[in-house]
């Protein structure tokens, strides 16, 4: 089932930041050449600049959605106001370095189970004392031709107690918008959007499972029918 925040709502939202080196192919999600940067050089570079104008810009679109999207607090079965869960630091269990091995299939929607698998690492940090994180990713195939490079903004609305994922390209100095938008039950957490697929609206389900400090699973699916069935495209499993 589809949440509220997407019903009636034309979001829409772009995939990873994906790189490829000289000569490589990959139908649908390699968008340029660029040159080889180290992670920590990326950093201390641009962390202490472009962080501030990200979250900022985020806050701002998070301002505008709240403004637009009045939500009123749940109703229980007596009539009273149900108090709703403290999700703030449902994130924490990501926070730190992790190895990232990945499945994901470039032709979508078509039946296809040809996937490819990429390696390497997902770092997350808590940004400026507060409940947000930021990641940074950076996996590679296993023959060394295709690349996925992309930071991951992720931060808690207290008053609709949910999540707002944006992905970042600081290369590019892009954000996209809106966000993807959820919140964990349990162990479980579900965060949807809409984009628009080669030509085609989608709805766009990130989830994430089996959570530990050790290990977790994210998924990302596909749906063209109003959420009643999803295709997997995505799956990252994080370990250290």
């Amino acid at each position: 089932m589809v949440p509220m925040c997407l019903q009636n709502a034309p979001f829409f939202v772009s995939t990873f930041a994906t790189r490829r080196r000289p000569g490589a192919s990959d139908a649908g999600f390699c968008t340029g050449l660029p040159p080889r940067e180290s992670m920590a050089r990326m950093g201390s570079i641009r962390w202490g600049f472009i962080l501030p104008v990200v979250m900022g810009a985020a806050l701002f679109c998070d301002g505008v959605q709240a403004l637009s999207a009045p939500q009123s607090a749940p109703v229980s079965a007596n009539g009273s106001s149900a108090t709703q869960r403290d999700g703030s630091h449902d994130f924490d269990f990501l926070i730190g370095d992790w190895k990232a091995h990945v499945r994901r299939l470039p032709e979508r929607l078509k039946g296809s189970n040809v996937w490819v698998e990429y390696d390497g690492i997902s770092n997350h940090k808590k940004v400026l004392d507060s409940n947000a994180n930021f990641e940074e990713f950076d996996v590679s195939s296993r023959d060394r031709k295709l690349r996925i490079k992309a930071q991951t903004l992720r931060m808690y609305n207290p008053e609709s107690h949910q999540w707002s994922i944006y992905l970042v390209d600081l290369d590019k100095g892009t954000l996209d918008l809106p966000p993807v938008v959820g919140e964990f039950h349990g162990k479980r957490g579900e965060f949807y959007n809409q984009q628009i697929w080669e030509g085609r609206a989608v709805l766009v389900r990130y989830v994430w499972l089996d959570v530990s400090p050790k290990s977790s699973r994210m998924e990302q699916s596909f749906s063209t029918d109003g959420g009643r069935t999803w295709e997997v495209n995505w799956i990252c499993e994080l370990s250290r």
